[in-house]
């Protein structure tokens, strides 16, 4: 492992270990603003400032069943990349846990979710990333969906927050294939009518990808590529809060600790403890 820092409330050794943190400091893809590579370790540095209990969820996270072994060793090749990112998740997955991936850029997920062939996926993300390729590569981080959708197939991703989508993603044949709600409309319907619409059709078993983009610059400015008019934090929170029981695999990514004052790492951070919070506690939001 390339990096000795651990999330703060991670007690457990892998063995006992029901949640596994891992990080993947990858960004040789970025096509605008790079820097996410440093992502795990500045949101483990933010991690650091947060309280153990949550008065919110009732719960201590130092006591919970959380592991984290560091950061993958990445080089520049994506597919490589993504590969190892495959094999890491399928151990975890394999072992009964439940992984927690964080980026590095949005590439990586094409890994992890090679390992949930049965399961549906939720992504919040500014962009469609429905390029089949982009800058000459296939695992570009403009091609996730893409990706995704050839693991999955039809009617099984749904990517809330989207406000920027090329021509090309537009004209291609399979974009209808996955059901992107976009940002002005969780804004006009508001984000439980939004979801209420789509819940129906998720399966038992839930891939969660976040990648800051699809969250409001105001909220989260430090990410690789900004995108104005997004989702609210607190309608991110809502979506995982009511879907935490059907996650079994769980990422936040693409942002650039470079670009702002820590706060979208902080944010990243506590996304993590609202998952497992979310996931543990006895009371019910909704």
């Amino acid at each position: 492992m390339a990096s000795l820092k651990r999330i703060a409330d991670a007690t457990f050794d892998y063995e006992d270990a029901h949640y596994v943190i891992f990080g993947v400091p990858f960004d040789y893809t970025s096509s605008f603003r790079r820097g996410s590579s440093r992502g795990p370790i500045e949101v483990r540095r933010a991690y650091d400032n947060l309280e153990s209990f949550d008065v919110n969820y009732e719960v201590d996270f130092s006591e919970l069943p959380i592991c984290d072994i560091g950061d993958i060793q990445v080089n520049e090749d994506a597919s490589e990349t993504v590969d190892l990112v495959e094999e890491v998740t399928s151990i975890i997955t394999r072992d009964g846990k439940i992984p927690i991936m964080i980026g590095g850029e949005h590439s990586i997920t094409g890994g992890s979710i090679r390992n949930f062939k049965d399961a549906s996926m939720v992504i919040i993300d500014a962009h469609s990333d429905f390029r089949d390729s982009y800058m000459g590569n296939k695992h570009n981080h403009a091609c996730v969906t893409h990706r995704a959708l050839d693991v999955l197939g039809e009617g099984r991703i749904f990517s809330f927050g989207t406000r920027s989508t090329s021509r090309e993603e537009f004209e291609d044949p399979d974009y209808h294939k996955v059901r992107f709600v976009s940002a002005d409309e969780i804004r006009k319907e508001g984000i439980d009518r939004s979801l209420s619409k789509i819940e129906g059709k998720l399966r038992d078993k839930v891939y969660f990808s976040i990648d800051m983009d699809g969250i409001d610059p105001s909220f989260a400015p430090g990410v690789g590529t900004p995108e104005p008019f997004g989702l609210n934090d607190v309608d991110v929170r809502y979506l995982i809060r009511t879907l935490a029981r059907k996650i079994y695999g769980f990422d936040v990514l693409e942002f650039t600790p470079d670009f702002d004052n820590g706060n979208t790492s902080m944010l990243a951070a506590k996304l993590i403890q609202d998952f497992i919070g979310s996931r543990e506690t006895k009371k019910q939001f909704f």
